[in-house]
């Protein structure tokens, strides 16, 4: 079981990170959210907290694929292996409705917030109805070690940075493809942004002189 890996972060690309570590170079498939987070940190060195597992069905005459999942910290791959854990979810349904910090979602599962669960990508009021039955009273404490185990500094930081201006955009109407464009086109430029509103205006500023 291969539980971390650190090495450096060669390829993003929507759905999986590509980590070289010495000689090999990994596929690690992640969430939206973490990959808003690696966003500025390719050809930096990484960790991403995995899980392990095999795709594919072989009652139907297919093969296994090994696969690995990559999570920034350990709870949030607590999170993610509760979330599989619901009848009708599984690994590509909870990768692809990751779109938001952990703590969010934990908070809508604890306060039965089927309709705030049901807006996630693939999760549909049904689906919600169960996650709420089956993982509300694991919550609170779940969403507490979130907050505790949260890294203090520049890194996390920025990434908090980047995180607000994607959720501000989205506010602002654009869509989450085009946020994401906005945002990554304009930390190409490697300019550092301390706050939201800074990050905002370099975006804009960059459309109007385009």
């Amino acid at each position: 079981m291969i539980t971390k890996i650190t090495g450096r972060l060669v390829a993003l690309s929507e759905d999986a990170a590509t980590v070289a570590v010495a000689s090999w170079e990994y596929e690690v498939l992640i969430a939206e959210f973490t990959r808003r987070h690696l966003q500025g940190s390719v050809g930096k060195e990484i960790s991403l907290h995995t899980l392990h597992y095999l795709e594919g069905n072989v009652s139907t005459g297919g093969r296994l694929t090994p696969r690995l999942v990559g999570f920034l910290s350990t709870p949030e791959r607590d999170f993610f292996e509760l979330f599989c854990s619901v009848d009708g979810v599984g690994v590509k349904k909870a990768l692809r409705a990751m779109t938001q910090p952990v703590q969010d979602t934990a908070v809508m599962i604890e306060q039965q917030d089927v309709k705030g669960l049901s807006s996630l990508p693939g999760i549909g009021p049904a689906t919600a109805e169960r996650i709420v039955a089956k993982l509300r009273r694991k919550m609170p404490k779940f969403a507490l070690l979130v907050r505790r185990t949260a890294p203090e500094s520049t890194a996390a930081a920025k990434d908090t940075v980047v995180e607000d201006t994607y959720q501000a955009l989205l506010a602002l109407g654009h869509s989450e493809s085009d946020a994401r464009q906005l945002i990554e086109q304009t930390l190409a430029s490697g300019a550092k942004f301390k706050d939201v509103e800074s990050l905002l205006q370099a975006i804009y500023r960059r459309q109007f002189e385009n």
